[in-house]
């Protein structure tokens, strides 16, 4: 993976430890379309869980080159922080272990204290696998106003 820094920069592997959303885009016969989901991020591979009833793993399918956004936004400090991921997906048979530790990033380490809808997911939801050829790293922080 390319890392295309900006004039000012951050440390990549810290920011994604984050529980941020992540913006994955896809293209489809109607044009790109752009789905908010949560990630996990392993060995130079951004995961994604995708449902059946998720419509970006076909748009996937049919077309593996995508881009994933993620910012780290305050309105308070003025932080802003984005990287921008460029590469290829692939729809792969879910993985309870990576997909537990995806979840407990957002949900805390308690499944059973968890939304019932992320509780006991099985083999009926798939994970994404983004491998990032390319991402633009840049501290876009500025001096807020108020």
């Amino acid at each position: 993976m390319e890392i295309i820094p900006g004039n000012r920069s951050f440390d990549l592997d810290e920011f994604l430890k984050k529980p941020l959303f992540a913006h994955l885009s896809t293209l489809s016969k109607e044009g790109p379309r752009e789905s908010p989901v949560w990630f996990y991020w392993e060995n130079g591979y951004i995961y994604i869980i995708g449902t059946p009833s998720d419509s970006f793993p076909q748009r996937i399918e049919e077309n593996p080159g995508c881009a994933i956004g993620i910012v780290d936004f305050d309105h308070t400090t003025g932080k802003v922080l984005h990287a921008g991921f460029r590469g290829q997906a692939t729809v792969e048979p879910f993985d309870k272990k990576i997909a537990t530790r995806l979840l407990e990033r957002y949900l805390g380490p308690d499944e059973e204290s968890w939304d019932p809808r992320f509780q006991g997911l099985d083999d009926s939801n798939i994970l994404i696998k983004f491998a990032p050829e390319t991402v633009v790293v840049r501290d876009q922080s500025y001096m807020p106003s108020i």
